[in-house]
């Protein structure tokens, strides 16, 4: 799990892609860590990305590298049921606690991908699998 975390700090901002009925969506985020084993991401519960995945749980990260190295991380998003997650990312991104708080009633929503495949692509290459 630490290369693919590792492969997306360097990327910096990645892209998460769902599907809304039969039309693929595709979002950038930036938002992930590595704890207990796992890689997280945060979404916000009120978002239509947040349906989308309750919906149809399969989707696909990828993140690309100024290097030409590019990565496609592709399972199933599991939703997290304990607060510690979210509340780590909170901590390493403080500003988004104008948006999830209780005033706003906005909750983070962390997941992370099981039955998962990861591969590190070169530009003219065939990839190495991160897991």
């Amino acid at each position: 799990m630490s290369r693919i975390n590792d492969f997306l700090s360097e990327a910096g901002v990645f892209f998460l892609a769902t599907v809304d009925g039969d039309q693929p969506k595709i979002r950038p985020l930036g938002l992930h860590l590595e704890m207990d084993g796992k890689v997280l991401f945060g979404i916000g519960d009120f978002k239509n990305v947040y349906k989308q995945m309750v919906k149809n749980p399969k989707v696909e990260i990828v993140a690309s590298k100024p290097d030409g190295h590019w990565m496609r991380y592709t399972g199933k998003a599991v939703f997290e049921e304990d607060n510690k997650y979210a509340e780590a990312a909170l901590e390493g991104a403080p500003h988004l606690r104008g948006i999830y708080n209780e005033q706003t009633g906005n909750k983070m929503m962390m997941f992370h991908l099981e039955d998962a495949t990861c591969v590190d692509i070169t530009v003219m290459g065939e990839g190495e699998s991160l897991i």
